[in-house]
């Protein structure tokens, strides 16, 4: 019998017998499929600060109130931290003034304001309701202290936002208005922990309003003044509800548009001028003037649909 040797071919060692080649056993590999590594989720801090300013960027100008908005996430938010390191944590009333004109952003403001203080649980709900005079005020005595309690229990774990609140002095020291507001001046710092009390209307008015109760100044902390937009503000504002509509201006029509807000803004020609509320009305009886032309014209090419043109562009 021939011996058995061995021979080496490409690092691979064979193994003879008789002249015939043995193969080598194959390599067992396991079947067995690893479990992947999870990666863990990256903690994401400050995240209703975070989200409340990714809403603000939307919203043009207003670079003083979001630098306010962000002070008071910080101040609630380290007061947190200082009461879990067992410190002394500031209590401080969040009601707010708001002063401006109609149509400066002001209760959409306040909506994210409910938002921003819900997720960081200092309001229960965070809702919003909005009210005027009518809704405080009654017709004969006590009904007015009642509607008002009314409308704060309906508020409560979130805002009560009254718009022109200086109609609430309207007809003097004999009208049912002082009642709402002593009321209210009442109700602010008895529910303050779960209820947060916003009055909006123009400067000077809530100007005059803050001296008719002795202390209804000392319990707004927060007062915060929401300018007219300027020329450019406007026009970007005109583009972002043009844009959601999906339409876009004509060089054209960008132009007269432009030349539109200059006027109002420097000469002064419109009397009752809204600002954001006045562009979107424009926009719209564009946009109504536009669907008129394209139909007299029966022209619906996809430009022609999305463009509106400076013969589109309606003021009146």
């Amino acid at each position: 019998m021939d011996q058995p040797m061995t021979l080496k071919n490409n690092g691979q060692i064979n193994i003879i017998l008789n002249n015939e080649p043995v193969k080598p056993k194959p390599k067992k590999f396991s079947t067995t499929i690893p479990n992947p590594v999870v990666q863990p989720k990256p903690v994401i801090h400050h995240q209703p600060l975070k989200e409340i300013e990714a809403e603000l960027k939307s919203l043009v100008g207003m670079d003083d109130l979001k630098k306010i908005i962000k002070e008071v996430y910080a101040w609630l938010y380290v007061n947190k931290k200082r009461e879990e390191q067992g410190l002394k944590a500031g209590k401080q009333s969040l009601h707010m003034m708001f002063k401006g004109n109609p149509g400066t952003g002001k209760t959409t403001v306040a909506r994210l304001i409910g938002k921003l203080f819900h997720s960081m649980n200092v309001l229960s709900k965070g809702h919003l309701i909005e009210a005027e005079r009518a809704d405080l005020v009654g017709e004969y005595i006590g009904h007015t202290a009642q509607k008002t309690r009314d409308l704060i229990k309906k508020a409560m774990g979130g805002i009560l936002f009254i718009d022109e609140a200086y109609s609430l002095s309207r007809g003097g020291e004999k009208d049912f208005g002082k009642e709402a507001i002593d009321t209210l001046v009442n109700h602010m710092e008895a529910k303050r922990e779960d209820f947060v009390l916003i009055l909006a209307g123009y400067s000077k008015e809530m100007e005059n309003f803050l001296t008719l109760n002795p202390g209804l100044r000392s319990r707004f902390p927060f007062v915060i003044d929401f300018p007219d937009y300027e020329v450019e503000e406007l026009l970007e504002i005109a583009e972002q509800m043009i844009a959601e509509r999906e339409y876009h201006l004509s060089k054209d029509a960008y132009y007269k548009l432009k030349e539109h807000f200059l006027d109002i803004k420097y000469n002064r020609s419109l009397k009752d001028f809204s600002n954001g509320r006045y562009v979107r009305n424009v926009v719209e009886k564009s946009v109504r003037a536009q669907a008129m032309r394209l139909l007299m014209e029966d022209r619906y090419q996809r430009e022609e649909l999305l463009t509106l043109t400076m013969e589109d562009i309606s003021f009146s």
